[in-house]
Formats: structure tokens, C-alpha cells, sequence
């Protein structure tokens, strides 16, 4: 259950957004203050310990860049989360690439992150972009839900008016279905 704060930082959130969408910078700068201090604890719980700053300001970029897909049903913090945890993997795997031996878990920290690493992660979005156009479409739409939005079980069904079992079975397909085209 939602309490009464929770429901006003919500409100907040959503009117800054609005606010922001119309072109207001200011806008911007408050949802960056009402929120950076926490993604900094989360990066910490995700351990990273170098460039917090920069992963905080990652964070932001990418939120900004793609506001339009920011569901209002959701908080803002947690969505914000979820990107940030995104990138922090993202920056592992590149990391890993490059030869260093780092294994992709939360506990582990992150060191660097550059040009060449956003070439290889545009390259590997590509990769996965053509995989996910060879799915069916719910296939396509609980893959989506799930991984890009971190939607639950429950919520996919809810949204694609099926069941959790089906939203289940459709996403295990989906995601062997990448897995194989990738491997190839």
C-alpha cells in the first residue's frame, strides 16, 4: 500500500516531468536533486566505488533521453534504479570485454567506462535488436516488459491481458530464442 508521502513524491515527480516535457530546465534540475543522493547509495550498494558521480549522471542522461517511456503507474525513483543498475551492468560487461577478468554480479565494483566500450554496447544493442525482430510479438512484448521495463509477472499479464503462466512460458521462448541467435 502507498502512503501519503509516497503519493505526493509521486505527484511531484510526475509534475516536474510535465514540467520538464514543456520545456521547463528547471524542471530538470529539481527532479536531478529530489533523486541524485539516492541513486549515489544505490551505486554504492551496487559497488561501485570510482565515478559514482559519472554513474549518477549516466543515470539522468539516459532517463532524460527516454522520459517519453517513463510509465507514471511506477515511481520515478524506481525507474531511475533500474536504469542505473542497467548501466552499472552494462559498464561490467564492457569492462570484461576489454580482457579484464570481472564478473557480472551486483557486489562487484566497476572501473571505467569509454568510447570504445559505448561502441561495443551499441553493437551488442544491434545484436539483441535483431534477435527480438525474429520473435513473435508477445513474444517481442513480454520480453520488452520484462527485461527493458523489469516489470513483473503478474503486471506483463495484467498489461497484455493473459495470464502469469502464459507471460512465463512466452518469455523462457523469448529469451532461448536470443540466446541462440546470439551464440550464432
Amino acid at each position: 500500500m502507498i502512503d501519503a508521502t509516497q503519493q505526493e513524491d509521486a505527484s511531484l515527480d510526475r509534475a516536474l516531468i510535465e514540467q520538464w516535457k514543456a520545456g521547463d530546465q528547471r524542471a530538470a534540475t529539481s527532479i536531478v536533486e529530489r533523486h541524485a543522493e539516492a541513486l549515489a547509495r544505490f551505486a554504492g550498494r551496487l559497488g561501485v566505488t570510482d565515478d559514482v558521480d559519472e554513474v549518477v549522471q549516466d543515470t539522468f542522461i539516459r532517463a532524460f533521453a527516454a522520459m517519453d517511456s517513463f510509465r507514471a503507474d511506477a515511481s520515478l525513483r524506481t525507474w531511475l534504479f533500474t536504469i542505473e543498475r542497467r548501466l552499472v551492468i552494462d559498464r561490467r560487461r564492457a569492462q570484461s570485454r576489454r580482457g579484464h577478468h570481472v564478473e557480472i554480479d551486483d557486489a562487484h565494483a566497476i572501473s571505467g567506462f569509454d568510447a570504445l566500450d559505448a561502441l561495443m554496447a551499441d553493437e551488442a544493442a544491434q545484436r539483441v535488436a535483431r534477435a527480438m525482430a525474429r520473435l513473435t510479438r508477445m513474444q517481442r512484448d513480454v520480453f520488452t516488459l520484462r527485461v527493458q521495463e523489469g516489470r513483473s509477472y503478474k503486471e506483463i499479464a495484467e498489461i497484455l491481458g493473459s495470464t502469469e503462466g502464459s507471460a512465463r512460458v512466452h518469455y523462457h521462448n523469448a529469451m532461448r530464442a536470443v540466446r541462440e541467435y546470439l551464440d550464432d
